[in-house]
């Protein structure tokens, strides 16, 4: 079975003997970070996998995509960031307004671009990000962290969705039940809501997170 990039990630730190939190001040980021990246729970960009690579002294390729040698000949890495990029399948969705993770409050814009962000292929014309605010689903999903939604995934219970309901809208998790849909906080200092099923507008599966750094 092919290998996930967080376990090459931590395969890669394992072979230089390298701790997590040594590993993450080289490139710059919180250790928790770099824990969620190997547990699969985060996937980090094209930047941070390129010095991730730097670091470990592994083959860039090989740390995003599995294939060919973990090594370079001479642990020596030479590699160009458009060809690695375009290896990888990277494109850019547009960025819109913020989403709240709290109460449920205005709708964001969908026409309001405010810039692009670059992710992994999620095969998805129509997916777009939006930045959280607030902190009823922390500390998976932190204030001013990105999420990316998919409008063409499927749904299902458990998800964690951007939901609008009677025109506004909110992140939180789903669940499922005859007639209602709970809207479940990750944060316990923060309650659920349960609203009917015909009071949503629609519901979007966050496919991905990425994180304030």
């Amino acid at each position: 079975m092919k290998s996930t990039l967080g376990e090459r990630i931590r395969l890669a730190r394992e072979y230089n003997e390298i701790d997590q939190h040594r590993l993450a001040s080289k490139i710059d980021v919180a250790s928790r970070t770099l824990q969620r990246w190997e547990k699969g729970e985060q996937v980090p960009d094209s930047n941070y996998l390129l010095r991730l690579a730097k670091y470990t002294g592994v083959r860039p390729e090989w740390l995003l995509t599995g294939e060919g040698e973990m090594y370079s000949s001479g642990n020596v890495i030479q590699f160009h960031r458009e060809s690695l990029l375009r290896k990888v399948n990277l494109i850019n969705i547009p960025l819109l307004s913020s989403i709240p993770a709290g109460k449920i409050a205005t709708m964001f814009h969908p026409d309001h671009v405010e810039r692009y962000v670059t992710v992994d292929n999620i095969n998805d014309s129509s997916a777009f990000a939006l930045i959280v605010k607030g902190k009823s689903m922390s500390p998976k999903i932190e204030d001013g962290d990105i999420v990316v939604i998919s409008p063409k995934q499927e749904v299902r219970s458990g998800d964690i969705c951007v939901v609008r309901v009677n025109d506004e809208d909110v992140l939180k998790k789903v669940k499922f039940d005859d007639n209602y849909v709970h809207l479940i906080p990750l944060n316990s200092n923060f309650d659920p809501i349960t609203i009917r099923k015909r009071d949503v507008t629609f519901m979007w599966k966050v496919v991905r997170v990425i994180k304030n750094l």
